[in-house]
Parts: C-alpha cells; sequence; structure tokens
C-alpha cells in the first residue's frame, strides 16, 4: 500500500508494523496514567453524583439541585455568560480576522499579534485592570462623568464577567478565522465576483461558509473556557454561576457533598456537548477547496473612506484588549490609585515585595510547570509514534481518552482527585497523597496534555517514515532510530507543544484553588488571586501578575521561534 506525502512527490511505504514488547508495554503505562489520572477521577464525580449514601442509584440529587433557587439562576447565569461571551467574542474577532486577510494592510501582522496578547495573562487578572479603566470609579467612567455627565456600568455583575470574557477569550475565534481564511481557495471568490457577488453578499454567502470550521472550533473554545472559568467570577464577587457554587459547595459543605458533584457533572456535559455541536454541524458537509488557479484569497485595497473606517474600528479594538495589560502595569507601580484617571505616585515597593515575600510561589510555579509540560510531551511523543508508526489494535483509543481532557474542566478535574484520592497515603512517609503538590502537577500535565499531543501529532507526521527505514536498514535498532532520527527532526513540535503546555499551566487557578492545602505549595496564580482579595494586597498582586505574563509571554515567543524553525528544517529535509 503506498500513500502520498505532502510536500514529497514520490509515494513512500505506509509504515509496518511493529513486533515486540516495547510498543505494547508503553501502550500499557500510558493507558494506566490515563485511567488513573483521568477517567477514574472524572468517574468518581460522575458515580457520585448518581448514589445516595446507600450506593444505590438516584437522580434525586439532581432533583435537589433544580429545587433550589440559587442553583437554577447560576445555571443559567453560567450559560447565558457563555453564550454572550461567544457572540461578543465572535464580534470583535470577525472583522479583525476579515479585514487582515482579505485586504491589504499595513501592520496586519502586527495587529494579528496584538490580538492574541489577551491569552497571555489570565482572565481574573485582567478582570482587576479592567475594574480600574472600565469599572464605576475608573478611568473611563471618570473621564465620561467630567465631560459629558454619564458613566457606563459595564464592569458591573455578569455584564462585567461577560465583558472580560470577550476580551480575553477572543483570540481563539480569531487565531482560527485567520487560518481557515488562509486557507480559502482563490478561485472561489473569483467565480462568486464573476457571477455579481460583492461586498457583504460575498463574504455571507462565500467566505465565511468555507471559514466555517475555523470559526466553530474557535467558538466552542470560547463556550468551553468561559462556562468552566472559575477565577474570573470569583475576583469580581459574583458567585451565582455555576463554577464559583461548585467550589463553594466543595470548600465549605465538604468533599461529601453531592451537589458540588452534580454541578460537575453539569459542567462536563454541556463542555463536551459544545465541542460535539460544532462538529455535528460540520459533518455531512464540505468545506475544502483545491488551492488552485487563483491561490489564497487576492487582498484588494481599501478605499480612503474605507482605510479610515477600518482602522478606526482597529484601534478601537485594539484599545479595549489591550486596556488590561496597561492596567495591570500601571497598578504594579501605582502607589495610590483610586477615583482618578492614572494613579497618584509611583513606586518599586510592589515588585520588592513579590520578589521577599513570593519568590516561593515562582519557585513553584516553575517547578510543577516545567514537570507537567515534561510528562505532557513524553506521552504525547509516545501516543503519537504509537499512533502513527505502529498497528497495535485500540492504539486510536489513546488519542481519544487523552483529547478528552479538553472537555473536563480543571474545578472537575481537581474535585475528582479529592474524592478518589481521598485517604490514600504516600508509601513509607503516611502523608496523604491529596495534601502533595505531585497532584497539582499531575493535574495540570493532564489538562494540558491535548495541546502538546496535537503538537507532537504534527511534528511526527512531517517526518517522513522512510528516514527511519533508511536508518533501521544500516543497523540502527528501533530504539535508537527513536532517539537519534525520529526525536531529533520531532525537535520544533515538541518544543513548541512543552512550551504551549508550560505557559497554559502557569496560569491555571481552578484545580490550584482546589489542590493547594499549604501556603508552601502556592504557585505564582494563586498567589496573585490571593493578593487580589485586598485592596492593599493589589499592589503586589499586580506585580506578580505582570512577572507571570513576562513569563508566559517569553514563552508563546520561544514557542513561534521554536514553530518557525522546526518548519523551515522540514521544508529543507523535503526538498533534499
Amino acid at each position: 500500500m503506498t500513500t502520498a506525502l505532502p510536500g514529497v512527490g514520490a509515494p513512500v511505504r505506509a509504515p509496518r508494523a511493529l513486533v515486540g514488547w516495547g510498543p505494547w508495554i508503553a501502550f500499557a503505562l500510558i493507558l494506566a496514567f490515563l485511567l488513573v489520572f483521568l477517567v477514574l477521577p472524572v468517574g468518581t464525580v460522575i458515580y457520585t453524583a448518581f448514589v445516595n449514601e446507600t450506593g444505590a442509584l438516584t437522580f434525586g440529587h439532581f432533583g435537589n439541585f433544580f429545587d433550589q433557587i440559587v442553583f437554577r439562576e447560576s445555571f443559567f447565569n453560567s450559560l447565558w455568560v457563555a453564550l454572550a461571551s461567544m457572540f461578543f467574542a465572535s464580534v470583535i474577532a470577525l472583522p479583525l480576522a476579515y479585514l487582515t486577510v482579505r485586504f491589504e494592510f499595513r501592520g496586519a501582522l502586527l495587529i494579528q499579534t496584538l490580538g492574541v496578547l489577551p491569552l497571555i495573562m489570565p482572565p481574573f487578572v485582567g478582570a482587576v485592570a479592567l475594574q480600574l479603566i472600565f469599572g464605576r470609579s475608573g478611568s473611563v467612567n471618570l473621564l465620561l462623568d467630567d465631560w459629558f455627565g454619564f458613566t457606563v456600568p459595564i464592569m458591573d455583575g455578569l455584564v462585567g464577567v461577560t465583558f472580560v470574557e470577550s476580551i480575553h477569550y477572543f483570540p481563539f475565534i480569531l487565531l482560527n478565522l485567520v487560518a481557515a481564511m488562509r486557507n480559502i481557495d482563490g478561485a472561489m471568490e473569483e467565480s462568486a465576483l464573476n457571477l455579481g457577488a460583492r461586498g457583504w453578499r460575498l463574504f455571507r454567502r462565500v467566505i465565511f461558509p468555507l471559514a466555517m470550521p475555523g470559526y466553530l472550533a474557535g467558538a466552542a473554545l470560547v463556550f468551553v473556557k468561559v462556562f468552566d472559568d472559575l477565577g474570573t467570577p470569583l475576583v469580581m464577587g459574583v458567585t451565582n454561576m455555576l463554577a464559583p457554587q461548585a467550589y463553594l459547595r466543595i470548600t465549605s459543605v465538604g468533599v461529601d457533598d453531592p451537589l458540588g458533584y452534580v454541578i460537575s457533572v453539569i459542567m462536563i456535559v454541556f463542555s463536551i456537548l459544545a465541542l460535539w455541536l460544532a462538529a455535528r454541524v460540520m459533518k455531512g458537509r464540505d468545506y475544502a477547496t483545491l488551492q488552485k488557479g487563483g491561490g489564497a484569497l487576492q487582498k484588494r485595497r481599501l478605499s480612503a473612506w474605507e482605510a479610515v473606517l477600518a482602522y478606526g474600528w482597529i484601534v478601537l479594538v485594539l484599545a479595549v484588549v489591550l486596556a488590561p495589560h496597561v492596567g495591570i502595569l500601571l497598578m504594579s507601580f501605582a502607589k495610590v490609585w483610586s477615583f482618578s484617571v492614572l494613579p497618584d505616585a509611583y513606586t518599586l515597593e510592589h515588585y520588592a515585595t513579590v520578589f521577599a515575600d513570593a519568590s516561593g510561589m515562582i519557585g513553584n510555579t516553575l517547578l510543577y510547570c516545567v514537570l507537567a509540560a515534561g510528562l505532557d510531551v513524553v506521552i504525547g511523543t509516545a501516543i503519537a509514534y504509537l499512533i502513527l508508526r505502529t498497528r497495535l489494535p485500540a492504539r486510536q483509543w489513546l488519542d481519544y481518552l487523552a483529547s478528552a481532557a479538553l472537555a473536563i474542566p480543571g474545578l472537575v478535574l481537581a474535585i475528582g482527585y479529592l474524592r478518589f484520592f481521598k485517604g490514600v497515603t504516600l508509601p513509607g512517609s503516611g502523608q496523604l497523597v491529596v495534601q502533595t503538590w505531585v497532584l497539582i502537577m499531575l493535574a495540570y500535565a493532564v489538562r494540558r496534555l491535548p495541546y502538546a499531543l496535537r503538537s507532537c501529532m504534527a511534528a511526527l507526521q512531517q517526518v517522513h517514515v522512510s528516514l527511519e527505514e533508511a536508518a533501521q536498514s544500516v543497523g540502527a535498532s528501533r530504539l535508537s532510530t527513536i532517539r537519534r532520527v525520529t526525536v531529533p527532526l520531532m525537535a520544533g513540535g515538541i518544543l513548541a507543544g512543552f512550551v504551549t503546555s508550560f505557559i497554559t499551566a502557569a496560569v491555571e487557578l481552578s484545580a490550584t484553588l482546589v489542590l493547594v492545602s499549604t501556603e508552601s505549595q502556592a504557585p505564582m496564580s494563586l498567589g496573585i488571586y490571593l493578593y487580589m482579595q485586598s485592596i492593599a494586597g493589589r499592589g503586589p498582586g499586580a506585580a506578580l501578575g505582570v512577572l507571570a505574563v513576562v513569563v508566559v509571554g517569553l514563552g508563546t515567543y520561544f514557542s513561534h521561534r521554536f514553530v518557525e524553525r522546526s518548519r523551515t528544517t522540514v521544508t529543507s529535509t523535503a526538498k533534499a
């Protein structure tokens, strides 16, 4: 059997089946890890929600949940905020993607880069900064009241949560839309233009439908992320949503409270439902283009008035989405910032406080995230190899199980760990497992495994199997071939997966709030949250937030560098 490798003219043989115990041992170890640290803890959460004190099956807990007004209100609030955030994120992302891809735009790459910056700041940190800028006594409302005599209460209650979430998560839609629009065959647009389609009709009937897979992928991610978010509502004092209610039930009532598990099950169901619906809408429809003739979408020039409107919209959007970064930076240097447009005085004391009191948090973050990201790329590389280079039966299930972590909220996974490992002690020491930092690191690793796995899969798909066969033909063993040929050629993708896992784990709060048992275990995300709970601590919290953004920003930069270097290497290898 032969298959065509992208970028290489000659057909290549499909990978031959591997023999021996090595692949089977790797398969068994990975499956055991996923069962113990993903499937069974989540299964425990689901099981607990459906049984009573005697262990009998019951739906009474769900009836009790919907009988209580506060829980019904929390359910509909979470659903409303997630849907509203998805809508407003689309309003922000769609024009940015279309303008920068469809038109000759000076600074298009810079605009797209700035548009992704909200992702490198934890949303709960951005919420505090946005309160200082758009809150009732924030900079914008002070100016509006002074100049025009009115204010805009945009940061109050559920509206404020929606505002923060929309600004933070719209890059998911932007990134996917830009990629999808760049892959549209320009010949399709030319045909539509020849038939008289112009402007809005062209976008509505041709371009947007062809970019629908990218849009739905991004929109589903926005819904899941917002529906599961815990830190933003807590920081803004909004507790009548599902995630805060689950956290409060488990931490106040106890780990045996069934309603906390009922809420967790509802969160799991709606996360899976959102991802399933996105896939279901695309099922049976053909979005493929031939990428020939006209090539990609042909960019056209903007007229003078179109350029004014386009740049005006982009400047307005970027000013809003970059406001959290400006606000948190000013707050980190502000000595006094209250009822004024800008801080009244500036100081470096907050950074001195952070380095004196929170250096352990920085060390914990580096420890947890490096170990979690390292574990992710090892498991991701192994799964990718088993799927693409072996014919083991059921190997595809490793991909399914690992990817399922994307739909499991961090809060739910943490609650599952508390329940599943309840009473389990470490051999020799007698210390409870739930009181160790190891579970924190494992929660980070499991939650970020899908990101690393996708990077590793993509990297291995670009490694020609004939390169491995050539090494084995001159006497190299299978293990030596993997170590000296396959892994080095995958290095760019592996490093990109490592950095992606690292930077996203560094801002994880939901699982951290539940699993940290002592102050000495606290990472930066928890430190920021604790500092932000009081007015006096917001300066050091902002300074710690700036450091977190710097760490994540540097990680993002190096990730892009590694990916580009990897693509260059693979392209050179293919041409050779």
